[in-house]
């Protein structure tokens, strides 16, 4: 399907890329495409960014069939644009629509559709230290319908947005709080999904933890609340005796696009990496022991998050005094590098715009 452009007839003054935040901002241009059980996907378009019209019975905002993915594009030394991985992104939307019911979609006319937005919001990509163009791709159902089904109709949108660093504090250790009251997702369920209903789920805790001043809730399992799942919007790492241990994917994690990245970086270095079932009490063990040396998130939004501080009920532990530790950094500058292209790209990962 040929991908038409429609330009804007005026265009937003640029924010100044020293300044820049995490998702208040949206570029001039977006994509868009829809589905209907007649036509299948149909009429992808760049057009001006503009709100989605929608019935207030329309069926996403009363069942939340909807998935969503977050990337991002780079600006290099040279002035060119590039991405990180972006087709792994929509084969894992891909995978999200299979578990919401959701019509999957061409993978290589998504991703030419975005490379299409980017060119046409090229000028929106910051070049500052640190800062990247974010992109949203979101699938929504459309039908005005109040009776529970999957829809028949959907919006399949990317939106951009200029982001500086996702924490205000920067690659600076967070601290985390392990909660025990709640749950974010079971296995069977669509826990593994990119999915809405999922953030939901998170809000109440994530708010307890902020509140006891916590940046992010470490997630149980939700059936007998004892190995480790993820972090918030994280995946979620440990160095154990020299070895790096992250919870095997069970059917409620996410498959982190950044995970797969620091396992085959770290592998590729010659470190003992393991994904398995880790309880929290192993992990505390672990630390009663001196064997735990160092634990990090990973992520789109943040890349690698050090962690200096867990509580675990009236259990506080503090983790490489509180600094960011080796490991934590040597990849937190191994992937940047590859995405700045100031590193070669020895995994094939960089696509150019």
């Amino acid at each position: 399907m040929e991908i038409s452009v429609t330009k804007a007839n005026r265009l937003k003054e640029k924010p100044d890329a020293s300044k820049l935040g995490f998702g208040t901002i949206f570029t001039d241009h977006m994509f868009n495409m829809d589905y209907s059980v007649e036509a299948g996907w149909f009429n992808p378009r760049v057009e001006p960014y503009a709100a989605i019209q929608m019935d207030p019975a329309t069926m996403v905002l009363h069942y939340g069939q909807a998935v969503f993915e977050g990337l991002k594009a780079y600006r290099t030394a040279s002035g060119a644009i590039q991405l990180f991985r972006p087709a792994d992104n929509f084969k894992r939307l891909n995978r999200s629509n299979h578990l919401l019911c959701i019509p999957e979609f061409d993978e290589t006319l998504a991703l030419e559709g975005l490379k299409e937005l980017i060119r046409v919001e090229q000028d929106w990509v910051p070049g500052a230290p640190g800062t990247s163009l974010y992109i949203r791709p979101t699938i929504v159902a459309m039908d005005p319908f109040l009776g529970v089904r999957a829809s028949h109709t959907y919006r399949f949108f990317i939106i951009l947005c200029p982001v500086g660093a996702y924490y205000a504090a920067g690659f600076n250790p967070v601290k985390i709080w392990v909660t025990r009251n709640h749950v974010r997702a079971v296995r069977g369920g669509v826990g593994e999904a990119k999915t809405p209903g999922n953030y939901a789920a998170s809000l109440y805790a994530a708010d307890v933890a902020h509140k006891h001043g916590y940046t992010q809730v470490l997630w149980l399992d939700g059936v007998e609340q004892k190995y480790i799942e993820e972090v918030g919007a994280m995946n979620i790492f440990f160095m154990i005796d020299d070895e790096l241990i992250t919870p095997a994917l069970n059917g409620s994690i996410l498959p982190g696009i950044t995970r797969y990245s620091v396992l085959a970086l770290a592998r590729s270095w010659g470190i003992k990496t393991t994904e398995r079932r880790i309880s929290i009490d192993e992990l505390m063990d672990a630390h009663s022991s001196g064997k735990l040396q160092e634990i990090f998130g990973s992520g789109t939004a943040a890349v690698i998050s050090p962690v200096g501080e867990l509580k675990y009920g009236d259990t506080v532990i503090s983790i490489t005094d509180g600094k960011v530790g080796p490991m934590a950094n040597r990849l937190y500058q191994a992937i940047t590098d590859i995405q700045y292209g100031k590193a070669p790209d020895p995994m094939g990962w960089i696509v150019p715009v």
